[in-house]
């Protein structure tokens, strides 16, 4: 039975409501009415109806909880749960609780489950249009066996007469309970699924993509694609052996690919977006996925080029249009054949598929105003349009559903209702010249849905895998089955019909326009269907592949195995007299230091229950000695924020375990610290001697380092271990040494050399630090030079140390640019920071520039100012979560950063005369220069035509790519923001442009006008000029071949509509066009500047790799 709990949110869903119309008493026995205005239709088909009455007597004698006699409804035994006086977790006495219960859900067979709508009814048995009623719907299973109503009603009103009624509910202690029962058609096996382990491989053979933050769009077309089986097939051909997954788009989704092949699991995406260069960041953006399909294919396109899959996208997805202009009256056409990827269809409007395609072909009529300019012919009245020559086996259809709305001045998502068929025939609006050998009939083979607004959503794809799969839903780590009605009328947009409510409202005041529509169509050829979704088999799967990722999975299993093993097992370092030798700070090793990353230790996993025997013998066979040379000590964390060898672990127990020489002997650590001690085993350890550490510093190389350890009797004199340092470190007997204790970080103490051990309170595991005597000169010389003459102001530096990691701020890493890491103390300034790194970079430090950066992203933050001097302390940024490493970015100048303070220095893209960038100038001069002077510097560096205007022009790029934003000249340099700025010779042409000639602005597209490239630039257009003859100008203007200008196309884009780019014939005159401020003319061609944007709409899509 459902908890007190379940129940309480299901009455928040379906409140209790009494039903007492006085205008139409409906009767509880009136089957047929009754449920049709209580019942609502669900849009489920119905597999069976019963009503079940149980009549009830003496009320309040009536047990705690009754169940009613068993009935048989869609072959399930049912009854009704009734607790008169509420459930024991209800309120006591005051309310009725009642379920619809499932009859003993034991003997049903394994994995059962009955989709049931419902209605409970209590009414009078003299009247039955005096009644309470409240309906449910529920997916009946074992774990949820019953549903109803905790709060059916409060018992006082069922008592009580309720107004505009002559008797009460229950009268005379008598009622009727009634239950409606429609058990529903469930042709997906998950209608109202809670989906609590439910396991999308077993249920359907597909498995889903895991979403990274906003990655659902990616996840829905990776899907399409992924089903669309010869295009795996061309992505497995493509030769990735040697790729790395990360850096490999290709190598990341045949990974992807293959795993949505062999998994049981949700494949993970992370790999793909890490390939394509994204940050973090950029799987929490949704973008534009059409754009994101470009891209990809692109991508992909090259790849392929020169492998077996060469070609394979263009066959696959690649259809030709023609674009013509036909004279009425003379014999004159001019026309353009192009190929298209996918098709973008428009939504607002239109009622159907077929009418979308019926607007793109529709003709214009060019007429009046609007004649055409036939080369030959002057003026005459023609039509305009494009007409299909082909459709490529693999139609991706793009329907309009963003759309700029000019009263709005935005973009809108466009919810109308659009209805699209399972199959269409295309013949219609191909050309007649077109082969018409097969049939142009397309079966629909996915679905891509937006659920959502403008600013956001949620995205998921229904696809028909092949022939005889059922069409399923992919909606990101879950695959289900869905129904025909699923596929199309839940994705058309527009008004809900059928009048429908959502499940969370009974009464429904007006229609709601629904937010889930589809945004992308794949239709498949019928013809092609065999070949496009042809079976998948073993040899289609690259060799390498299977073979990698098997090891992958193999690693997988056996690191989960370790994880879920991880209780039974310890871990150990070991310090050895080795690592000892190594290493440069406090103790014998560091583990926690914040500052500083912990030492590289011999480590071992050992099982808890591991003898301690056992263990020793692996530890000797590790480092190649015998059992008897070894004697292993255990740190602990002393009270004084020490670590530090204790006592020697005992070795006559045999009993004892790993796990008790930690509990016992190291309570604190979750790991087991231990030291290597290496003895003679010829002579017996010296039970009553004090084994202690010696760390010598080296004066000259400025380091300190481990010199391994002794054995000293307590009562010995300090001075006596000057004899046996001499010895070990071979240097002459007598040579004066100072002796310090390493009591803790920030107390090192100078030690008496006449005093005993015991009377300086050594202990095991205590640290001398040794160093040779200086003179008072030599120590005075090295505090000259800011070196450290003696170990407590080494120390001092040790506990202040920080690893800074430098990066060049604008340069790619490289060998005249590198990334390196510094040791600095905390206490350094700026001074002395920017002097090292000098150093480091044989660079005079004046001429470095050190920008901090955002611990999280390590972007750029702000720039260090020389004269504050701040400290090092001060640059770090304080981190309250994870310490992250400093990252500081630097500059190399060619003037000193003093200068910099009152001079400005610039970067100028030089693009000459004909529109290309020919170099970066770098300028540095007085803040109070103006774009008049800096062009006279310019023009001292460039090389300007040969008889041209000697003009230059100054100017940075408008915020959407499209135009320039010239500079007067009067601007002062230092008010200019930090923007990228460009300089070109203004042509001859625009000089002595007339006065009836019009200039306007020229920019560079690819494919679509917000996906900006290149620099645009100022062009003159003449009246009555056909544009054959303005391209030429245009080719002489940005220097272009006869063979590459073949390959742009040219465009007008016009700001006031948020129409298709129109495209321009040689003979249009665009003078004629009355240009607004923001009309421009667009060249739309591949991008090879390497200056792509993104559009103002939206954050571009760029994939890196």
């Amino acid at each position: 039975m459902l908890t007190h709990d379940t129940m309480e949110v299901l009455d928040d869903k379906s409140p209790i409501h009494a039903t007492m119309d006085v205008e139409e008493p409906v009767s509880v026995r009136d089957h047929e009415a009754f449920s049709a205005k209580h019942m609502p239709d669900l849009g489920h088909e119905v597999k069976d109806m019963k009503v079940f009455s149980w009549k009830l007597t003496n009320w309040k004698k009536l047990d705690k909880k009754l169940t009613s006699p068993e009935f048989e409804c869609g072959g399930h035994k049912w009854r009704i749960l009734l607790f008169p006086f509420g459930n024991s977790n209800a309120p006591p006495n005051d309310t009725v609780s009642v379920y619809l219960d499932y009859a003993n859900p034991k003997n049903a067979p394994e994995g059962w489950h009955a989709c049931a709508q419902f209605a409970l009814v209590i009414s009078n048995v003299h009247d039955p249009t005096i009644y309470t009623v409240s309906h449910a719907h529920h997916r009946f299973i074992a774990e949820e066996c019953d549903w109803g109503f905790t709060r059916f009603s409060e018992l006082r009103k069922l008592f009580s007469v309720q107004e505009g009624f002559n008797r009460p509910t229950i009268e005379d202690e008598s009622a009727e309970v009634t239950v409606f029962v429609r058990v529903l058609k469930d042709p997906t096996g998950v209608l109202w699924h809670n989906f609590v382990n439910y396991d999308s491989k077993k249920e359907t053979g597909y498995v889903g993509l895991k979403n990274q933050g906003a990655t659902c769009y990616m996840n829905s077309l990776l899907q399409s694609l992924f089903c669309t089986r010869a295009y795996r097939k061309a992505v497995y051909q493509i030769p990735t052996q040697d790729d790395n997954p990360t850096e490999s788009v290709a190598l990341a989704l045949q990974r992807v690919f293959y795993q949505l092949q062999t998994s049981d699991q949700p494949a993970g995406t992370i790999e793909l977006t890490k390939s394509f260069g994204w940050k973090s960041l950029d799987s929490f953006l949704q973008h534009d996925v059409q754009e994101f399909n470009r891209v990809l294919q692109d991508k992909l396109e090259s790849k392929m080029k020169g492998t077996q899959a060469d070609g394979a996208i263009a066959r696959m997805f690649s259809g030709k249009m023609k674009s013509f202009i036909k004279c009425l009256n003379v014999d004159f056409e001019s026309s353009r054949i192009e190929e298209f990827n996918d098709l973008q269809l428009n939504v607002k409007g239109m009622k159907n598929l077929r009418e979308s395609f019926q607007d793109y072909v529709a003709v214009e009529t060019l007429d009046g105003e609007n004649k055409y300019q036939a080369e030959g012919f002057g003026l005459q009245d023609a039509k305009k349009g494009i007409v299909f020559e082909s459709f490529p086996p693999v139609l991706h259809l793009q329907l309009k559903r963003f759309e700029y709305d000019i009263q709005r001045d935005a973009m809108v998502k466009i919810n109308d209702r659009h209805e699209f068929p399972f199959e269409i025939d295309l013949g219609e609006f191909l050309s007649e010249s077109a082969d018409r050998s097969a049939s142009w009939n397309y079966k629909l083979h996915g679905v891509l849905v937006h659920s959502g607004d403008l600013h956001g959503g949620h995205y998921f794809a229904l696809i028909k895998p092949d022939r005889e799969t059922r069409w399923l839903k992919y909606d990101d780590d879950r695959v289900t089955p869905v129904t025909d009605r699923e596929v199309l009328e839940e994705n058309y947009g527009g008004e809900a019909i059928n009048g429908i409510p959502p499940i969370t409202q009974r009464n429904q005041v007006r229609t709601m326009k629904r937010f889930t529509n589809a945004y992308m169509l794949v239709y498949i050829r019928e013809s092609e269907i065999d070949n496009v979704l042809a079976p998948f088999t073993e040899k289609d799967t690259p060799v390498h592949l299977k073979r990698r990722l098997e090891e992958e999975r193999l690693q997988h299993e056996a690191k989960k195995r370790e994880r879920e093993e991880q209780h039974l097992f310890l871990t150990s370092k070991i310090i050895t007299d080795e690592t000892f030798s190594h290493h440069q700070g406090f103790d014998l090793a560091s583990f926690d230091d914040k500052n500083w990353p912990p030492s590289d230790l011999p480590t071992f996993r050992i099982l808890k229950s591991e003898p301690y025997l056992t263990f020793k013998n692996r530890v000797a066979s590790h480092f190649h000695l015998q059992d008897n040379q070894v004697r292993l000590w255990v740190l602990v964390n002393r009270q004084n924020k020490t670590i530090r060898p204790d006592t020697f672990i005992p070795e006559n127990e045999q009993s004892l375990t790993i796990e008790l020489v930690r509990n016992n002997m190291a309570a604190r650590q979750t790991d087991l610290r231990l030291y290597l001690d290496v003895i003679d085993p010829n002579k017996p350890p010296d039970t009553s001697a004090i084994m202690i550490f010696l760390k010598y510093f080296d004066v000259t190389k400025q380091s300190l380092f481990g010199v391994g350890k002794c054995m000293v009797q307590r009562n010995a004199k300090v001075g006596d271990l000057t004899a046996l340092i001499n010895e070990r470190m071979r240097w002459p007997a007598g040579t004066p040494i100072k002796l310090y204790e390493e009591i803790k970080p920030g107390m090192i103490e100078l030690m008496k050399a006449k005093i005993t051990f015991a009377q300086s309170e050594i202990q095991d595991g205590d640290i001398i630090c040794f160093q040779v005597e200086m003179g008072d000169k030599e120590q005075h010389d090295l505090d000259n030079q800011g070196l450290y003459s003696n170990p407590t102001q080494y120390y001092d530096f040790l506990q202040n140390r920080v690893l800074i990691t430098f990066r060049p701020k604008h340069e790619e890493i490289s060998p005249e640019h590198p990334e390196f890491e510094l040791t600095l103390s905390k206490k350094m300034n700026y001074d002395v920071m920017s002097q090292k790194v000098g150093d480091y970079l044989k660079r005079d430090p004046i001429k470095i520039r050190f920008t901090t950066t955002h611990p999280s992203n390590g972007s750029p933050k702000a720039v260090l100012k020389r004269q504050l001097n701040p400290s090092i302390h001060e640059i770090m940024q304080p981190s309250y979560v994870t310490p992250q490493p400093t990252v500081i970015l630097y500059e190399l100048l060619d003037v000193s950063i003093v200068e910099l303070e009152t001079k400005r220095s610039l970067k100028i893209a030089w693009t000459g005369i004909h529109n290309k960038e020919e170099a970066v100038l770098p300028f540095l001069l007085p803040k109070t220069s103006s774009v008049h002077d800096l062009t006279d510097h310019l023009a001292k560096q460039v090389t300007l035509s040969p008889g041209g205007t000697g003009r230059i022009r100054v100017f940075e790029i408008s915020k959407d790519g499209r135009s320039q934003k010239e500079f007067t000249g009067s601007e002062m340099i230092g008010n200019i923001p930090e923007v990228e700025l460009y300089a070109e010779e203004i042509p001859a042409e625009e000089l002595n442009a007339g006065e009836g000639d019009k200039i306007i602005n020229v920019f560079h597209f690819s494919r679509e006008p917000a996906r900006t490239h290149g620099v645009p630039f100022k062009f003159v257009v003449k009246p009555g000029e056909k544009f054959a003859e303005t391209k030429k100008r245009l080719q002489a203007r940005i220097g272009v071949s006869d063979k590459d200008l073949t390959k742009y196309k040219f465009a007008l884009i016009q700001f006031s509509t948020f129409k298709q780019p129109a495209v321009i014939e040689d003979e249009d005159i665009i003078y004629d066009h009355k240009f607004a401020p923001e009309d421009v003319l667009g060249l739309d061609h591949v991008d090879k500047s390497g200056r792509a944007r993104a559009g103002v709409q939206d954050r571009g899509i760029v994939i890196k790799s």
